[in-house]
């Protein structure tokens, strides 16, 4: 039975496109247009959902490359999304389709337009209409600007989307903006360049978000109030790997076209304490030992541009480095995911769905994720946590996949991105073969878990620290004076960076699950081409920025911030109705 808001909203007429008649009917959920003067078998119809349609403008007008407009009496053009495969991922591109319609008259041509915005307006409720765009003119190739103003900006003027633009000049100023000036009006924050600038805004978004609620961000026991600022990322940065990870392509105009139809996707966050007062957020990678250390060497190589991170990669495997520690982890509910179930994260997952009731089912609004007595680090959880000592090629922590174009599967292929879980991934000591293969594993669809020295678990927090107090204890002091502070040029961690006054100290004998691996550590070897003496602290690897506090405490936040996505949408599974016969019986996949 229909609603009196989709009769209202119903209009049928016939319409001519090019030299063909067809007839044109718009409901309250679709436009859809089909041929009038072909048998039904040879009728071509094409059905757009109203909630991905980009905007309706009078006469004849293009967009993208560049913009033209021809006034006409009859003639309004509609614009909206257009998927097609993507030869590089398994995601879908989105394109700016575009349809010229005629009208017999001036009046009907005045009364779709009219209707097709009060339709817009009435299912697309959570479209942005104003937009703070920060574009960093660095990253990359260094075409955030061209990316911008030339793929971008068009799109959302022709939605009626309004932006305040800032090109950054320095590192930080994204974040130090947010934290400090008046945001009030704005529906969510753009950035435009890779995974560093996107990290900037994370720090900026949620900092500002506990400091309006009143909340100590620097106490990991707190549970973090979710953020009410949408984000959009248009990648234009070296890897772009969150981009990659929530979209599925990197592609300036698919995302845009996220943004402008306002998808929400709801995304796990990773806050990292490594300091007194210190904390970090992450949705990607947190990493010891192997990443840290390339990211540490690639900051010796600037001038080599993105290429310095596989010159880093090659150089510190070479190293055959590994590092002494003690992990201890939180173990999330194994009957709701695991990281070897063989299943991806995609539109619509059922995991991350079933997590959205747990997280909020109890609360009377989504301001509040747990109970206040639930926490990862209340005294009721205390013995629920396991603690594993040994030496480690690698210990990485993930939110998410963690995938991009040189690894489509990523670091753990099964990761959710709105689960309130991370995937904690251990590797053991080994030999520069065993190690080479893990790695290797990554460019392919072979498990690179299914390996003896690799251990993988679904996790709610994690603690790391030094395993003793000899070597390791001075090489950390000595850590602070030679690390810079990473790209972002944070040198206030390094500056207040203190491990013998960290909060997250783990305590000799700790409650808990113990487990010794001294089977699984090999002897320390140093290879013949780097035979420096290698340091016996690594740093950690924060979503691109070096954290030199080697003792570190995570916990991750379900669903702290939501982004202009919806997820991976797969074209195996997709049934793209864009065009389709009349007797198809296919239906198409609303958006969410």
């Amino acid at each position: 039975m229909k609603t009196q808001m989709e009769t209202d909203l119903r209009l049928e007429s016939s319409l001519w496109v090019g030299n063909k008649r067809y007839l044109a009917v718009l409901t309250g959920w679709h436009l859809k247009w089909t041929e009038a003067d072909k048998k039904n078998r040879d009728k071509k119809a094409v059905s757009v959902p109203v909630a991905e349609v980009v905007g309706v403008e009078e006469g004849r007008v293009e967009v993208l490359p560049h913009k033209s407009v021809e006034d006409t009496d009859r003639d309004f053009t509609v614009f909206y999304v257009k998927r097609s495969n993507s030869r590089t991922s398994s995601g879908l591109l989105w394109r700016l389709g575009r349809t010229q319609f005629t009208c017999p008259s001036r009046v009907l041509r005045d009364q779709w337009t009219k209707h097709l915005r009060t339709a817009l307006k009435t299912h697309s409720p959570l479209r942005p209409h104003r937009l703070l765009v920060f574009i960093n003119p660095f990253g990359g190739k260094k075409k955030g600007r061209q990316i911008y103003h030339s793929l971008v900006a068009p799109v959302f003027e022709l939605a009626g989307i309004s932006s305040h633009v800032i090109v950054t000049e320095r590192a930080n100023q994204a974040r130090d903006h947010l934290l400090k000036k008046d945001l009030t009006g704005f529906d969510g924050v753009v950035c435009v360049g890779g995974d560093g600038m996107l990290s900037e805004v994370l720090q900026g978004v949620i900092g500002r978000t506990q400091q309006e609620a009143g909340l100590c961000e620097n106490d990991p026991a707190v549970t973090l109030q979710p953020c009410p600022l949408h984000i959009g990322i248009i990648p234009a940065g070296s890897t772009d790997c969150v981009c990659y990870a929530t979209v599925g392509v990197i592609d300036p105009v698919t995302s845009a076209l996220h943004v402008v139809i306002g998808d929400s996707q709801p995304l796990d966050v990773c806050s990292v304490h490594h300091g007194p007062g210190q904390v970090r957020y992450s949705v990607s990678l947190v990493g010891y030992g192997f990443y840290g250390d390339v990211l540490a060497e690639s900051e010796k190589h600037r001038w080599m541009g993105p290429f310095r991170y596989g010159y880093s990669g090659a150089v510190v495997f070479l190293s055959n480095r590994s590092y002494r520690g003690t992990v201890q982890y939180l173990p999330a509910d194994p009957l709701m995911s695991s990281p070897r179930d063989k299943t991806r994260c995609l539109s619509g997952c059922g995991v991350c769905a079933k997590s959205t009731e747990r997280l909020f089912t109890n609360s009377s609004d989504s301001g509040s994720l747990y109970s206040s007595n639930s926490g990862p680090f209340s005294k009721d959880s205390e013995d629920e946590w396991v603690s594993v000592d040994g030496r480690f090629k690698s210990v990485s922590l993930t939110c998410m996949s963690s995938s991009c174009a040189k690894s489509p599967l990523g670091l753990s292929p099964s990761a959710h991105l709105a689960d309130g879980t991370g995937d904690l991934i251990l590797v053991w000591d080994t030999n520069p073969l065993g190690f080479l293969a893990f790695l290797y594993r990554h460019t392919t669809a072979q498990d690179q878990f299914d390996l003896p020295f690799v251990e993988v678990h679904r996790v709610k927090a994690v603690r790391f620290a030094l395993a003793g107090g000899g070597e390791e204890a001075e090489d950390s002091e000595g850590l602070r004076g030679a690390v810079d502070g990473g790209d972002g040029g944070d040198g206030a961690y390094v500056e207040n960076g203190s491990i013998a006054g960290s909060q997250q100290h783990l305590a000799a004998g700790a409650n808990g699950q113990t487990m010794t691996c001294e089977d699984k550590t090999m002897s320390p070897f140093t290879c013949g081409l780097c035979c420096r003496k290698a340091p016996a602290v690594s740093v950690w690897n924060c979503d691109g920025e070096i954290l030199p506090s080697p003792e570190i405490c995570c916990r991750i936040h379900g669903q702290l911030v939501r982004l202009y996505a919806r997820g991976i949408e797969d074209g195996t599974f997709l049934k793209d109705c864009t065009e389709e016969r009349d007797e198809c019986n296919r239906t198409c996949i609303p958006p969410r």
